[in-house]
């Protein structure tokens, strides 16, 4: 441990992440790498923090830096900033490097040759503070690094210009705002074999925009990885699932330039040809390959990790080049675990501007400040909103100041967002991926409300976005409130979306059922085929989105399933204009009604309607969580039908777009085989289901006295289903009443396998305890031998 201390140059087979004090977070990281087996890291060595200390010593430079330093008034004044910190880092480069040192890192660097069998190799130069990339705090990106450097002399003087970007205007601002001591940190240079880069990226071990970590997230682009720290070219962006180690989420941009390296050094930026501009840089079996990476390496160093990649041209090989704690969602789980933002309501229906990544997620309203370069920061006033065509480093003492960003460029793991993240600042990046690029559309002075938690820049002041500080009181409340983990998931059901943020903070793993019939009677008063004839379909698509985004933003990120509307004749009659379109049906409540609606050629545009709204809901808002579910289907063609008409409409079945079916008829349940291939689930309508399966009318008080819905009949083919729709890797839950009334049929739902019920808010809290309660039962009854083990011991 002495020879470590006292020397100048460490091998990366020297060092572990305990050596942070030696050689700083990145550095230690890199060897810690190394001697982790299985993980793929070029080979390197680092300059030590003595060596730094003894450079800023022996040339006399310290005690200059400090005293600059210490004549510093204003912080915030961007110019007094950018004139001390110009002359510390003039005063470092210009410095003669001593001899013993300039010795040690020439030597090491001719020895890394020969170890790699290469004469003067190709080389990166990563600076490594020691005070940075630990778990409570990351100077990530604050200082510099150099690319495809050659030769002893040019090593040597990178390390020494390493020195001097410990004192950019962004790291000296930095450190500042974060109460770092300056004379506390240190700075080492890694020095590591280059990896001639196809394609590159930043991986994270958790999702760094919602902070869910059963996801890793990869953001990759052509060439060289400093354009996605720089915010230059917004990424492919691919969400993995580590349980099932699945792609969930692929995003495929225009990365339409790239870094790539010269052959005799140095970089250079060039085009990308255009027919790969728009393909993806990463194989999807190169994408798990760098997700069981993350994984490994997060279970090593036992916390979420930030972690960089290259994808050698020649070789083909993924290496990995860097790997440090995150920060944000690192520091926040030692706190109590956040809540998803809750929301209010708000005018959904209002102006939607642009829409990007959501960086760092929060909601701010406030004046834009369009600020094309760095050399204009000074004109940014506190409270102002930051729209630029990217952001970086160079940005920091602007973005303090800014109550969210908006930027053309720029993926998830770009610095800036990073960064946005760690000082809690709403941010959006890459907006000319997803809508309109930022610049083109906003201009100074222009009031908008960005909300960074969906990707969404709205026109106006939408103050009502955001919860009072009592409702955010009440979540709180709310989340302190223990609830035993379950596996059997409580929904919750809603009909009314200006109730959404008052049972948002509920334990409700997701809405099970959003009826859409209580928006056409509260908010639309008109039958869609009269609003159409009038001329204004449009009506009915916005004040539908309005509606149900209310919802699928208050519970965002968890999943709310909308079921399309399921008017019987008799209501949709006493909508303004019903008259004309509705039949007189006697028994209606078997008649015109939920899916044999959507394909009829006098309804269908009236359907494709509630389809726009949903796409407006998911694509133009951003609210991804909102999933469907189709009502009454009585026939597999039917089903086939419907599904067509909606892929027609752009609603594809996918990962984050789930379709649903109610489970309401004998015919679902027979042929539940043959509907599957249609679906993702079900959802167990009990009322219907047991009027059907026992011949009673639901509304006939003479009959109600046989009206059961725990009828044995309905039991048995609630089992059936559930052994089908699992066979076939569907979910089947259930919207009706009974769970709550009833604690036993809950048991009896837990016992069959049911994946969800779904009850109304009053009694969630009851049902969670419940069915933590039955799920305890049967475990503590396999384990022990007593009570009933088996499912054929029940009489169902």
């Amino acid at each position: 441990m002495e020879r470590k201390e006292e020397a100048n140059v460490l091998w990366f087979d020297e060092l572990h992440r305990a050596d942070v004090n030696l050689v700083g977070g990145k550095s230690s990281s890199l060897g810690e790498l190394t001697s982790l087996a299985g993980i793929p890291v070029p080979y390197g060595f680092a300059t030590t923090a003595r060596a730094y200390r003894y450079f800023m010593q022996a040339t006399g430079v310290n005690d200059k830096v400090n005293e600059l330093l210490e004549g510093i008034n204003d912080y915030e004044n961007s110019d007094e900033l950018h004139s001390t910190c110009t002359q510390i880092r003039n005063l470092i480069t210009t410095a003669k490097m001593p001899d013993d040192l300039a010795n040690n890192i020439e030597q090491a660097y001719q020895e890394l040759g020969k170890k790699m069998n290469q004469s003067d190799p190709f080389v990166a130069i990563r600076s490594s503070a020691t005070a940075e990339d630990l778990p409570d705090a990351s100077f990530a990106g604050q200082q510099d690094s150099y690319l495809n450097v050659r030769g002893s002399a040019d090593v040597v003087k990178k390390v020494q210009e390493c020195y001097a970007s410990l004192f950019t205007d962004r790291a000296t601002y930095y450190r500042h705002k974060q109460q770092f001591p300056h004379e506390k940190v240190a700075l080492s240079a890694a020095i590591q074999m280059m990896v001639f880069s196809k394609s590159s990226g930043i991986m994270f071990s958790v999702n760094v925009a919602t902070g869910d970590d059963t996801k890793v997230i990869i953001d990759a682009i052509w060439g060289l990885g400093e354009y996605i720290v720089q915010g230059t070219v917004t990424p492919d962006d691919f969400l993995v699932d580590k349980k099932t180690m699945k792609i969930t989420s692929k995003n495929i941009t225009n990365k339409d330039v790239e870094l790539i390296r010269l052959p005799d050094g140095g970089v250079k930026e060039q085009d990308v040809p255009a027919e790969i501009a728009n393909k993806p840089v990463l194989t999807d079996e190169q994408v798990l390959e760098l997700a069981g990476y993350a994984k490994k390496i997060e279970e090593h160093y036992g916390c979420y990790m930030d972690m960089e990649f290259a994808l050698d041209k020649n070789t083909d090989k993924l290496w990995l080049v860097q790997a440090r704690p995150e920060t944000v969602w690192s520091r926040k789980k030692k706190q109590q675990k956040p809540t998803a933002d809750a929301v209010s309501e708000e005018p959904t229906n209002a102006e939607i501007i642009t829409r990007g990544l959501p960086a760092s997620p929060g909601i701010a309203s406030g004046k834009v400040h369009v600020i094309d370069s760095p050399d204009n920061i000074n004109e940014f006033k506190q409270g102002e909103i930051l729209v630029t065509l990217m952001t970086s480093p160079d940005w920091v003492p602007a973005m303090k100041k800014a109550a969210a960003i908006v930027t053309n460029n720029g993926g998830m793991t770009c610095h800036a967002a990073i960064v946005s993240r760690e000082m809690q600042i709403p941010c959006i990046v890459g907006t000319k991926s997803r809508g309109a690029a930022a610049t083109d559309v906003l201009h100074t002075g222009d009031i908008i409300t960005v909300d960074a938690k969906n990707g969404v820049v709205y026109a106006g002041d939408l103050k009502a976005i955001t919860t009072s500080d009592k409702e955010q009181e009440n979540t709180n409340q709310v989340a302190a409130e223990y609830f035993a983990p379950t596996a059997t998931g409580v929904m919750m059901n809603l009909g009314n979306p200006d109730l959404a943020n008052k049972y948002a903070s509920l334990p409700a793993d997701g809405i099970g059922l959003m009826r859409e019939e209580f928006l056409w009677t509260t908010y639309i008063h008109e039958h869609p085929l009269y609003l159409i004839e009038q001329g204004h379909p449009e009506k009915v698509v916005n004040m539908l989105a309005e509606g149900i985004s209310k919802v699928t933003r208050a519970m965002a990120p968890r999943p709310v399933i909308l079921r399309f509307s399921d008017f019987k004749s008799s209501e949709y009659r006493n909508l303004k204009g019903g008259e004309k379109y509705e039949p007189e049906e006697p028994a209606d409540l078997l008649g015109w009604r939920g899916a044999s609606r959507y394909y009829d050629p006098k309804y269908v545009d009236a359907f494709k309607l509630e389809l726009a709204a949903v796409k407006k809901v998911r694509n133009d808002f951003g609210l991804t969580n909102l999933n469907v579910m189709i009502p009454f289907v009585r026939t597999v063609d039917e089903a086939r039908k419907v599904t067509d008409i909606m892929q027609e409409a752009g609603l594809q079945r996918s990962s984050d777009f789930k379709v649903y079916m109610m489970a309401e008829i004998p015919s679902n349940i027979i042929l539940a085989d043959k509907f599957n291939q249609f679906i993702d689930g079900y959802s167990i309508g009990s009322n219907d289901l047991t009027m059907l399966l026992l011949g009673c009318d639901r509304n006939n008080d003479t009959v109600s006295e046989l009206f059961d819905e725990r009828n044995l009949a309905v039991k048995r083919a609630i089992c059936h289903l559930i052994k089908t729709a699992h066979n076939a890797g569907k979910t089947v839950s259930i919207c009706g009443q009974t769970p709550s009334e009833f604690p036993d049929f809950t048991e009896f739902l837990i016992q069959s396998g049911i994946d969800y019920v779904s009850v109304n808010p009053d009694m969630v809290k009851a049902t969670k305890h419940n069915v933590a309660h039955f799920e305890q039962r049967i475990l503590l009854d396999h384990a022990t031998g007593k009570g009933k083990k088996n499912f054929e011991d029940y009489e169902w």
